[in-house]
C-alpha cells in the first residue's frame, strides 16, 4: 500500500501537471471503484484543480466550487500518467481523469478490487474522510509521546493505527522500529522515555529520508514502480536476507495477508517472535532465539 513517503511524491509529480487546470473529463472505467452518489462524474468536470493534498494515505484533488476527489489505493491501487493520445492500460483501468495535457489512470492489479474514488462537495465532507492520524513530520516530541501512548497497543498496531499517525502502513513501520531498535510486540504502555525519543526521531527521520530518495528517483518522471518493497530497505520484505546492521537473517511474523519483518539481534534482543500459524505446528520445535536459527 502507497504510504506517506509515495503519496507525498505522487503530488509532487501532479503538481505540475494538474494544478490550475481543468479536469476536462473523468471516465469510470469500473463502476465498482466509485463509492459516492453525488456530486456525480459529469458535475466535477470543467473544474479546475485548486491544489493537492495528502489526507493519510488518502489522494486528494481540491477543484474549485469546493468539490473533492477523494483516491484511495489501498493495497494495489497505482495513479499513472500518460500523454494524451497515448495507449491506457486497459485490463488495469479503474478510471480516468483527462486533463489537457495527458490523462491520470488510476489502476488495480489483481482480481480483489479494494481501491476506491470518492466524489465530495464541502469541507465538512472531506473531513469525514480524515481517520484523526497525527503527522509525525509536523509534530512535537510532546504530541508524538501523547498520541503513542493514548492507547495500549503494540509498537506495529499504533504505528500503522490511522486513527494514531496518519500515512504510516506496514512497509515504513517495519523499517522505522528496526532502526529505533525496538520490537514490533513492545507495548506502548511499558516503553520508556528514551525509547520514546529515540521511535519519535527515528519515524520522522525514517520518512523523511525515504521522501527524499523517491523525489530523486521520480526526478521529473511520474513515479512507474510504486511499490512496498524497495531496494535499500533494510527489513521490510527481506525475510531470510541478511540484517544491514548485524548481518542476522531477517524474520518474520505473518498474520491474515500482511507479515512483519524484523531482526532479532538489533530489536528484540535475539528472541523470535512466535509465528501465530507456524508456531502453532512446529510448538515446542519452534526455535526460541537466533541463535538456534543461525
Amino acid at each position: 500500500m502507497p504510504e506517506l513517503p509515495d503519496i507525498t511524491v505522487y503530488l509532487d509529480c501532479l503538481a505540475p501537471r494538474v494544478l490550475d487546470q481543468p479536469l476536462e473529463r473523468l471516465i469510470i472505467r469500473n463502476p465498482f471503484v466509485l463509492r459516492s452518489v453525488s456530486p456525480s462524474p459529469a458535475e466535477v468536470e470543467g473544474k479546475r484543480v485548486r491544489d493537492l493534498r495528502r489526507l493519510g494515505k488518502r489522494v486528494v484533488l481540491a477543484l474549485e466550487g469546493e468539490l473533492f476527489v477523494v483516491i484511495h489505493l489501498m493495497i494495489a491501487g497505482r495513479l499513472r500518467w500518460r500523454t494524451s493520445g497515448s495507449k491506457l492500460p486497459a485490463k488495469l483501468a479503474l478510471a480516468t481523469f483527462q486533463f489537457p495535457f495527458g490523462v491520470l489512470v488510476l489502476t488495480e492489479a489483481g482480481r480483489t478490487r479494494r481501491a476506491s474514488l470518492h466524489l465530495v462537495s464541502g469541507e465538512a465532507a472531506l473531513r469525514e474522510f480524515d481517520r484523526g492520524g497525527l503527522d509525525v513530520l509536523d509534530a512535537d516530541r510532546a504530541r508524538f509521546a501523547e498520541r503513542l501512548t493514548s492507547e495500549n497497543h503494540t509498537l506495529k498496531r499504533a504505528l500503522t493505527d490511522p486513527r494514531l499517525f496518519s500515512g504510516i502502513g506496514n512497509a515504513y513501520s517495519d523499517e522505522i522500529l528496526h532502526r529505533a531498535r525496538l520490537s514490533p510486540l513492545a507495548l506502548t504502555s511499558r516503553l520508556g522515555e528514551e525509547e520514546i525519543s529515540r521511535l519519535f526521531e527515528t519515524t520522522g527521520a525514517v520518512l523523511r529520508e525515504w521522501t527524499t530518495r523517491l523525489r530523486a528517483e521520480a526526478g521529473d518522471e511520474f513515479p512507474e514502480k510504486v511499490t512496498a518493497f524497495r531496494e535499500g530497505m533494510a527489513v521490510h520484505g527481506r525475510f531470510g536476507l541478511p540484517c544491514p546492521v548485524c548481518g542476522a537473517p531477517v524474520q518474520r511474523i505473518r498474520y491474515a495477508e500482511n507479515e512483519t519483518n524484523y531482526c532479532a539481534r538489533c530489536q528484540t534482543g535475539g528472541r523470535l517472535l512466535a509465528d501465530r500459524a507456524l508456531s502453532r505446528i512446529l510448538r515446542e520445535d519452534w526455535p526460541r532465539s537466533i541463535d538456534e536459527v543461525e
